[in-house]
């Protein structure tokens, strides 16, 4: 069920702002997703992006007046969260057997040619990752300021969940990166 509310002229301008927030993440997702060597991070990349997706929906929803329900999203959400992370143990337990971890990652360079056959961005799969766990935390510290200014606590609810979600994508990136050895927790 949606219900409606109307926004303060500083809630539109927020929520503007997590608009093109969401659109460069679902942009850099995609692009990295295409850009990654290695097919774990490309899963990541592509799921990050399609939960980036919903997000931007549920953005518009709110700047049209609409808040969308929230209800299941989260518990489905962690659901899949843990699948995937139990599956990404399992593919890292597979490499460490076989000798390949560490294969391909570290250090690939990554060209993307354009029209004229020049050579465009280079970026290794690491650094994918850090330009991306980078943003994540920017963007969830965007949604902390946007939620303390909204009056409505459905908006807030929303927010929040959404916010949430942001860090679970941080983490993913965090514990890819942890566990091929590119970020030591200290």
């Amino acid at each position: 069920m949606i219900a409606n509310v109307t926004l303060s002229t500083k809630e539109q301008l927020l929520l503007q702002d997590q608009k093109s927030h969401e659109e460069q993440c679902i942009l850099k997702y995609d692009n990295y997703a295409n850009l990654a060597v290695d097919s774990q991070l490309k899963t990541i990349f592509k799921n990050n992006a399609q939960k980036e997706r919903e997000h931007l929906q549920t953005i518009n929803q709110l700047l049209n007046g609409q808040i969308p329900s929230m209800a299941g999203g989260s518990q489905q959400q962690s659901g899949q969260q843990q699948s995937g992370q139990q599956q990404s143990g399992q593919q890292l337990a597979e490499q460490q057997s076989s000798g390949q971890q560490g294969a391909n990652w570290s250090m690939s360079q990554q060209e993307s040619i354009d029209k004229s056959g020049t050579t465009g961005f280079k970026a290794s799969d690491k650094d994918m990752c850090i330009d991306m766990l980078n943003s994540e935390k920017y963007v969830s510290s965007t949604y902390d300021t946007t939620i303390f200014e909204c009056k409505s606590a459905q908006v807030r609810d929303v927010l929040n969940h959404i916010q949430k979600e942001e860090q679970k994508h941080g983490e993913a990136i965090f514990s890819y990166m942890h566990s091929k050895g590119m970020y030591s927790a200290q």
